[in-house]
């Protein structure tokens, strides 16, 4: 495990032990168009965590890297079988600290917006950059940013909830920094569990102007993995940028 002086992940260091739990369910459909770009790799996963889409590219045959800031989720990803196979780097992935170049870079499940400012954001993609391959795709899968689901800058969500356990998610929102605010919050007969969150959205439009910051284009952009068009109705938008 390489080691590079980072800022603390709190959010990965206070959810490792649970976060499995919570979002085990990769879609198989992700696996396949990862693999697909990626050929037999090197590919490098940016915010790699538990290695829940790392370990299924791995058993596909391609050769996955992945750097992440919390050492608790990287301990999680090294104790599964094969996690010894997959070489990680500690440190910020907006730096990218890794040697060489790769055919495929990605960043999913919205882990892009941990990046709390667009500097940062911007920061991301030029060290992207320059780790592509001439032919090389940066994939990113975010969240759309959707305002109706705020009320006063508020909203909370029902989890989940049984006789025993209830979970429920606290949001406030501030569109002049595009911040979002979470605490996940976990209660059992024992008592609660706070896991914060912070995350800055950015819009698909800003996206694109900072991959032409970086030297990049779009080159696709899907609404699901199953590589749907990307419509004023999608949900999420997986985006693929190329030199």
């Amino acid at each position: 495990m390489d080691r590079h002086p980072t800022e603390y992940s709190d959010y990965g260091d206070r959810i490792a032990d649970i976060y499995d739990e919570w979002y085990e369910s990769v879609n198989p459909a992700a696996i396949d168009a990862l693999a697909e770009l990626a050929g037999p790799g090197p590919a490098l996963e940016l915010g790699i965590g538990t290695g829940r889409v790392a370990l299924p590219l791995l058993e596909r045959g391609v050769m996955v890297r992945g750097v992440d800031a919390s050492e608790k989720m990287l301990a999680r990803l090294q104790a599964k079988p094969g996690g010894y196979r997959i070489p990680v780097t500690v440190g910020d992935f907006a730096d990218v600290p890794v040697d060489g170049q790769y055919p495929l870079i990605y960043v999913v499940f919205n882990t892009f917006f941990a990046l709390l400012t667009q500097d940062e954001q911007v920061r991301c993609f030029q060290n992207v950059a320059q780790h592509l391959t001439d032919d090389g795709v940066f994939l990113l899968e975010t969240f759309m940013p959707d305002m109706t689901r705020f009320q006063r800058g508020q909203n909370i969500s029902l989890v989940a909830m049984d006789d025993g356990y209830l979970r429920i998610d606290v949001t406030q929102h501030d569109p002049v920094r595009q911040h979002i605010y979470s605490q996940h919050v976990a209660w059992t007969e024992s008592g609660a569990r706070f896991y914060p969150v912070r995350l800055r959205y950015a819009w698909p439009s800003e996206l694109d102007l900072m991959a032409r910051l970086a030297g990049l284009r779009l080159a696709e952009r899907w609404g699901d993995w199953d590589k749907r068009p990307f419509t004023a109705e999608s949900k999420k938008l997986i985006s693929l940028y190329r030199k």
